[in-house]
């Protein structure tokens, strides 16, 4: 499955969002657009990275946009190991 990671600039995630978004990652959950979440990094700030595995950029987007976050650039990537 490809690996995509995105930014956003401005995207201050409650402790409740960051949570959820937590446990979805360790249970392997995937949305309906066939993306996982593989890590998140995000700071108090509001800098916040996606690292998500999905079909392609298109279920990335509709993943963001099913959950009300604007999506800018997103960059299909791989990893170093």
């Amino acid at each position: 499955m490809p690996t995509f990671m995105d930014f956003h600039d401005d995207l201050k995630l409650p402790a409740e969002a960051i949570d959820q978004i937590g446990q979805g990652t360790r249970d392997g959950a995937v949305d309906e657009f066939g993306v996982r979440q593989v890590e998140l990094f995000h700071n108090a700030d509001g800098k916040v990275y996606c690292l998500l595995e999905g079909p392609d950029e298109d279920a990335i987007r509709k993943h963001h946009e099913a959950v009300g976050v604007p999506c800018g650039d997103v960059h299909q990537v791989n990893g170093v190991l």
